[in-house]
């Protein structure tokens, strides 16, 4: 059995020559952290680690391909039946999961690390908003996350003031089993957010916001992920350089291909 998504093409990243198909799991797997560590999955969406994992000594292994035709599948429930998998962000893709799942080896080959967060950017209508929400389902259950515009946010803060960037960050909190646990936000669209004003006092929110969770993840490990269509130098232009330094600390950097297409049009 074949999959259009895969006309021949390589696996992204392992280096094999042979054609990409639906294969075993032993031919062509990805494996997650231990298992402990995904006690109870979200089940809004049934968990990618019931329906296409398979447990072996302690560990899920994810086959590359089924976690595609997974995400597909997942994607037109979500955002309507014309929703596909674009065959050229595969190898993006496979960074995108094996970091998810916490795939150490794959991770630190595609010079990804478990510590920090994603920042993924790319033109606009490339596909980021939509493939952050799908990723996060193979996210352990303490590590998945909220895709938040930031648009929202400066609404937020334009009705209810300096306590937004309290609930985004120092707030930001959960429990599991009795414990807090830091909350995982993506912060969608980075930049295209308005600045807002609060009883006419002018706030860079978003700034605001990551210079927090920068303390936070320094001092409790809080992860943060952002997507954005802004390059380096129109962050810094937009938030300043002290944020930018705080970045290059806090996120992994994933690109799509600056020609990349836009699947909206």
């Amino acid at each position: 059995m074949t999959s259009e998504l895969f006309p021949g093409k390589p696996l992204p990243g392992n280096g094999c020559q042979t054609a990409i198909k639906i294969t075993t799991m032993k031919d062509h797997s990805i494996k997650s952290a231990q298992a402990g560590s995904v006690s109870q999955p979200t089940r809004i969406i049934r968990s990618p680690y019931e329906q296409i994992a398979e447990l072996q000594g302690g560990v899920f292994n994810f086959n590359f391909q089924r976690s595609v035709l997974w995400m597909e599948e997942k994607g037109k429930m979500l955002f309507g039946e014309n929703f596909a998998i674009d065959p050229g962000d595969l190898q993006l893709i496979y960074k995108l999961l094996v970091y998810a799942i916490g795939d150490k080896e794959n991770a630190e080959r595609h010079g990804l690390s478990l510590r920090k967060g994603l920042l993924i950017s790319g033109p606009i209508g490339c596909g980021k908003s939509a493939l952050s929400r799908l990723i996060s389902y193979f996210c352990p259950r303490e590590k998945q996350f909220l895709v938040k515009p930031t648009r929202e946010i400066s609404f937020e803060f334009e009705k209810d003031g300096y306590s937004v960037i309290n609930h985004y960050s120092k707030g930001s909190y959960f429990r599991i089993g009795g414990m807090p646990v830091p909350k995982v936000y993506c912060f969608d669209d980075l930049g295209l957010e308005q600045t807002p004003k609060h009883f006419g006092n002018e706030c860079n929110v978003m700034a605001e916001i990551l210079l927090a969770r920068y303390d936070l993840f320094v001092s409790k490990r809080m992860l943060t992920h952002l997507t954005t269509n802004l390059s380096a130098s129109e962050l810094e232009s937009f938030y300043g350089n002290r944020i930018r330094s705080r970045m290059r600390e806090m996120f992994n950097l994933v690109a799509f291909d600056k020609d990349a297409k836009d699947k909206r049009s």
